[in-house]
């Protein structure tokens, strides 16, 4: 598995087995400017630690590409992918252009291994026309703009998961063949989650019976919820506004809400939670601020994903501050005992570090869970499942 960023190279080899997957290996780069040479060295290690005996041992890479134009899904990652990837290079400038010139690059190296790619935005595929587009003229959404959703991997490995935790099999069997089957009909019984993936990029996700709904995510990963550095959603006015009043050049407007907004332009402290929360405890009240900016966004999808369920049986936190902030976990969960949610204060504090389980009361009637992301699992699987069928 491959994972680029505009200078980061990081690798994974896994072993699909005969059960499931076993990581054998990983490693990654940072500032990189040549990715050929990457792929060098990490083909010289792998060699050298005995995992392989040339590349060509390696069955399939598996890219896990984030928004392509007019494509979506878990495909082959060839003209098409590249073409697509182009397509939005505007829209995910951190990435696409990344991906394009590593799947090139593979394909130098390497070529007669199969690569994959799998996007982002996969999960989001069934999302209705009526959650997944945005009221503008119609020369606009041809040119692609629409609601996508992100974080694909994470929310389709919570959306398995946590039916497998609450003893939904007919769920978790639906998810795992979603990409290669679509949803069909569903006659089981249901399980509706609102799945949270807090980290340094976070979005809030309602999963119907193993199908996503819609995501706080729209056409790039800058809106949503506050995110590290980034704005999240932003009534559209502002940025004409401002650029007015401060003299400021579309891409000066650009830069300042993507690198320089979310939890580090509110917080002026750090993009980091854990720095931020931090603060805020010594009596930052910026950075206080910026912890309760970011639990009321949470708050704010989580409901909207409640009405449009009609409820929920479950609410799952994962990524790194999902998984460990607990004051975050029990802020967004605070004062919600009428509709059936309760967190045990005991379980919460001790769910952290990789752990898995409910930290809710054995009486909340929306059980509350922690488990810890694992896309990496997911494109592992998506990718072999398409070599095998291919």
């Amino acid at each position: 598995m491959a994972n680029l960023g505009s200078t980061s190279f990081k690798y994974r080899l896994i072993d699909m087995g005969d059960v499931d997957a076993a990581e054998l290996a990983s490693g990654g780069y940072e500032r990189v400017s040549d990715y050929t040479e990457c792929i060098e060295d990490m083909l010289n290690n792998l060699i050298g630690e005995g995992h392989l005996q040339s590349g060509e041992d390696i069955d399939a890479i598996g890219f896990k590409t984030v928004l392509g134009k007019d494509l979506s899904g878990c495909v082959e990652a060839d003209e098409q992918v590249l073409d697509a990837l182009n397509g939005f290079k505007e829209v995910a400038p951190a990435h696409n252009p990344a991906y394009a010139e590593g799947i090139r690059c593979f394909r130098e190296k390497l070529p007669g291994v199969k690569r994959v790619a799998l996007f982002e935005t996969a999960f989001f595929q069934w999302v209705t026309p009526g959650a997944s587009t945005y009221a503008v003229p119609k020369t606009w959404r041809e040119l692609g703009i629409q609601r996508f959703g992100f974080h694909g991997a994470s929310h389709k490995f919570i959306a398995e998961r946590s039916a497998e935790l609450l003893g939904n099999n007919h769920v978790a069997d639906r998810v795992r063949r979603l990409y290669a089957d679509g949803p069909g009909e569903y006659d089981g019984a249901p399980l509706r989650v609102i799945s949270c993936h807090l980290g340094g990029s976070s979005s809030v996700v309602g999963i119907n019976n193993g199908v996503a709904m819609g995501s706080s995510m729209g056409f790039s990963p800058q809106s949503g919820l506050p995110q590290n550095n980034r704005v999240g959603d932003l009534d559209s006015m502002a940025i004409p506004y401002v650029s007015k009043m401060l003299g400021l050049s579309v891409e000066e407007a650009e830069q300042q809400l993507t690198k320089e907004s979310g939890l580090l332009g509110l917080s002026g402290v750090s993009n980091d939670v854990r720095d931020i929360s931090e603060s805020a405890e010594s009596g930052n009240a910026n950075a206080q601020l910026a912890m309760d900016v970011l639990v009321d966004s949470i708050r704010h999808w989580a409901g909207s994903f409640f009405f449009r369920m009609g409820g929920a049986e479950a609410i799952v936190f994962t990524a790194g501050i999902g998984e460990n902030r607990t004051e975050i976990r029990a802020g967004v969960c605070a004062g919600l005992e009428s509709l059936g949610i309760r967190i045990d204060p005991e379980a919460n504090a001790k769910m952290t570090r990789g752990a898995e389980g409910f930290i809710s009361t054995p009486d909340s009637a929306i059980k509350v869970l922690v488990i810890p992301a694992n896309e990496e699992l997911v494109v592992a699987r998506e990718v072999y499942r398409k070599t095998q069928t291919a």
